[in-house]
């Protein structure tokens, strides 16, 4: 009985510890593989999000790859304050998926480049 109790404590620890600190092969599974990109069309649309901001929707192939609400790399929930740059933004994530960067992560010093944000 002891050793039945003591195999489930050990089995209960590694799945514990396995929900905690899961492989890398899982924490990835939202994009495929970069070179799956190569051949897409890929496009995007500005949307209209929170206090009259803007976000964009980036496309593979008229799916819906990316929908981006607020500013990437920033806190909180506030989109761009106009068009524009919420387009240069998207044009950029799609410029980094086509470089086959997965996930294509925008900084604030790129922004801060397009001037997008200060």
């Amino acid at each position: 009985m002891k050793k039945m109790i003591a195999c489930l404590v050990g089995f209960l620890i590694v799945l514990c510890v396995h929900a905690q600190h899961p492989n890398q092969e899982n924490a990835t599974t939202q994009f495929s593989h970069a070179s799956a990109y190569t051949n897409t069309k890929l496009t995007y649309t500005v949307i209209n999000t929170l206090n009259d901001t803007y976000g964009y929707d980036v496309f593979s192939n008229g799916r819906l790859m990316i929908h981006q609400k607020s500013i990437p790399a920033m806190p909180g929930n506030e989109g761009f304050k106009t068009k524009a740059d919420a387009e240069k933004v998207a044009q950029l994530v799609i410029e980094k998926i086509k470089k086959s960067e997965m996930p294509p992560t925008v900084t604030v010093e790129e922004m801060q480049k397009l001037k997008v944000i200060k």
